[in-house]
């Protein structure tokens, strides 16, 4: 018997424990937030490594303005960099710097580092983790590309 609360609410608690996890290893080593993490990386995959600040908002599903106040300490850090547009001052890009591609690729190894460690075999086959993206998919996410 399918009982769907009950894998709503398993799924929530598996989310949580991911981004525990994640938010831990990347703060630890990288002094990020998972958050921070997820900005930057969408942001690197974008054109030029460039977004304008409302697109990004739409990718991460988030609102101009938390995309605003998660960019600013980003910034601050000079991970990321303000851009003006030359043919219209009022836009401005979110820019990944130099610094913030060095930075994010070694995040990213740690990312990708805990992923693996999460995904271990023999619980976990290379069709199994298939399965459950698929399945992920269905509910809304979306992987490193946006699809």
């Amino acid at each position: 018997m399918s009982d769907p609360l009950d894998a709503v609410l398993r799924l929530v608690r598996a989310q949580a424990a991911l981004v525990r996890r994640f938010a831990s290893r990347l703060s630890g080593l990288h002094g990020v937030s998972l958050a921070d993490f997820t900005l930057l990386l969408r942001l690197s995959q974008a054109p030029g490594g460039r977004m304008r600040r409302v697109d990004l908002a739409e990718a991460l599903g988030m609102t101009a303005s938390g995309v605003t106040r998660g960019l600013a300490p980003l910034e601050r850090i000079g991970l990321v960099t303000r851009e003006p547009d030359a043919r219209d001052a009022r836009v401005a890009y979110a820019s990944l710097t130099a610094t913030g591609r060095r930075r994010l690729r070694e995040m990213t190894a740690t990312a990708e580092e805990t992923a693996t460690e999460i995904f271990t075999a023999p619980a976990w086959s290379g069709e199994t983790i298939a399965q459950l993206s698929t399945l992920l998919t269905r509910l809304g996410g979306t992987g490193l590309t946006g699809d």
